[in-house]
């Protein structure tokens, strides 16, 4: 890892966790940590281009076939994949098939940019976590074992004790909250080996007075209502929250900011 480098452009792959959700701007759209990764570098470099092909709700299959070809053909400095976790979040899950095209993701963007960049995603606390997390280890084993390999980074996001917590957690349970995103984004300015702004991203938020029973059970309630529900909807008629989106920028061009 270079210290202090100077990388003048970036990719970014993956799903809803990349777009941006639930870091919502004044206008309606999504920032995230990959924009506040960019606006970072920009400010350090003249003419930085940057790229985001993230789509929500997108599978390890859908990113290979819809993403990693266009974001390879770009040549950027920087790519940042994550991918595989909406996968394991599903009932019915081939873990092999999963590592496979994550595998097939790396084979082709590793020679494709001077840096490639993987993530062990975050996980709430919870019983969702709790389900799903012999799957995500085995996912984030297989990104171990595919950095070591193809000389990519890793950003260990889930061994972090400060994002695993629910208050850094949108109200969907799903999705980081802005500050979580900037943690996020701090998390992968020093692992590509720039000067830290923020050493204490790990670090847990202080202590608060946890809500009341009345209030757990109508935040329960409004979650059902509003996420759950919706996205049991989905999988159960085979849809999916990013159908029909486009990327979110799909394009390298110059960055000066949100879209």
């Amino acid at each position: 890892m270079q210290t202090n480098p100077t990388h003048t452009s970036l990719v970014a792959v993956g799903d809803s966790f990349t777009e941006g959700m639930s870091d919502l701007l004044p206008d309606g759209s999504y920032r995230g940590w990959a924009d506040l990764l960019a606006g970072r570098m920009a400010a350090r470099t003249p003419g930085f281009r940057y790229a985001n092909l993230a789509v929500r709700g997108k599978l390890i299959g859908q990113i290979v076939a819809e993403q990693v070809d266009v974001a390879a053909a770009m040549d950027a400095d920087v790519i940042t994949l994550v991918g595989g976790l909406n996968d394991t979040l599903r009932p019915k899950c081939d873990m092999g098939m999963v590592k496979g095209l994550l595998t097939e993701a790396v084979e082709r963007l590793a020679p494709s940019c001077k840096q490639l960049v993987l993530m062990r995603s975050p996980g709430r606390q919870g019983p969702v976590l709790e389900r799903f997390r012999p799957r995500m280890e085995e996912l984030f084993v297989c990104v171990d074992e595919l950095a070591a390999r193809h000389g990519a980074l890793v950003v260990d996001l889930y061994g972090a004790p400060s994002l695993s917590d629910p208050r850094l957690w949108d109200v969907d349970r799903l999705h980081l909250t802005p500050e979580g995103h900037r943690r996020v984004a701090e998390a992968v300015w020093q692992t590509l080996g720039y000067d830290p702004e923020d050493t204490e991203w790990r670090t847990p938020v202080p202590a608060t007075v946890p809500p009341g029973w009345a209030a757990r059970r109508a935040a329960d309630a409004r979650f059902a209502k509003q996420h759950l529900l919706p996205w049991i909807g989905r999988r159960l008629t085979g849809r999916s929250s990013g159908d029909g989106r486009p990327a979110k920028r799909p394009e390298l061009l110059p960055y000066e900011g949100p879209a």
